[in-house]
This record gives structure tokens, sequence and C-alpha cells, in this order.
């Protein structure tokens, strides 16, 4: 419990400070989300290799590191919401919509990173500061496994949320 706190602390200290440091012309830009969803997109590179790396060690042991982990880019979306998901926010995504055709939306209806803000509506158009460092590290995770994406979020109630993942193909 202590390390999510710490968690929730140190990205609203980043959020913070990324946009105490900005310029005006930044902040209207556009950019210190930019620095955000990069900062994210680095933490999810990471993430993946470190849990990757444990699934190799666990596989490894029972002598299946033959089998294909992922069979197809679903697999790898269930991955996302299930295990990476769980590392990070200790909780699984809690509905995974696809339309089949590249496009997958990730719904948290009580995501933690917009919990300590007010449910109302006046703090809605701020939301979006403290998406983007988790648009980073949903992308950054999805490129450490070999998928190319454009993340974005959206939110129409606090603190639920819908993450939009398009697929770019190669």
């Amino acid at each position: 419990m202590a390390d999510e706190a710490l968690f929730l602390l140190l990205h609203n200290e980043m959020v913070s400070g990324v946009y105490k440091s900005a310029e005006q012309g930044e902040v209207e830009n556009g950019r210190c989300i930019t620095k955000l969803e990069n900062m994210g997109f680095r933490v999810g590179q990471g993430l993946i290799e470190r849990i990757n790396t444990v699934l190799l060690l666990v596989n490894l042991f029972r002598f299946t590191k033959d089998t294909a982990r992922f069979k197809d880019e679903l697999d790898i979306m269930k991955f996302i919401c299930k295990d990476f998901w769980t590392t990070v926010f200790k909780k699984q995504i809690d509905n995974l919509r696809t339309n089949h055709q590249g496009i997958y939306v990730l719904q948290d209806n009580k995501f933690r990173l917009l919990t300590q803000m007010s449910a109302g509506k006046q703090y809605l158009e701020h939301a979006s500061k403290y998406l983007a460092f988790t648009c980073g590290l949903i992308r950054g995770g999805l490129s450490n496994l070999g998928i190319k994406s454009i993340v974005t979020a959206e939110v129409s109630s606090m603190p639920a949320c819908k993450f939009q993942v398009m697929i770019q193909k190669l």
C-alpha cells in the first residue's frame, strides 16, 4: 500500500513539476503533455523489459521457451490489460474492446491517478495532464512488444477513463 501512495505522490509531483518549469508557450501548445507522455513511454519500455525477463525465467523453468507467448495482437492487448496494468496499478483493466481492425479501447472505471481528484466536472479539463504519462506508459510497453501505436485518453466522468490504442501497421 505504501508503494502505491508513493507512486501517486511521485506522479502528482512529476505533473506539477513539468507544468511549473514550463514557459507559457509550452503549456499552450501541449509540450508539457508531450514531455509527460515521453516520460511514460520510457518507463513503459522498461517495465516490459522487466516483466519479459521474469516471464522468460519462468518459461525456462517450465521448459516451454519454444512456445510463442503471444499468438496475435489481441493476446498482447490482453497482456497489457491484465499483467502490465496489474503491475503498475494493482488491478486489471475493467473492459477491453476492439473493432478487430487495429483499434482497442481500454476502460478503467476507477483509474487510480484520477481518484484523488473530485468526481465533479470542475476538474475534467485538468484530467489530460494526469493521463499523458499513462498514455506513454501503454505506448512504450507496446513498443517493446513490437507494436507501434498511438494512445489517447478521454474522461467523461471522473475517475473513469478510456484509453484508445490505434495500432499503426508497419
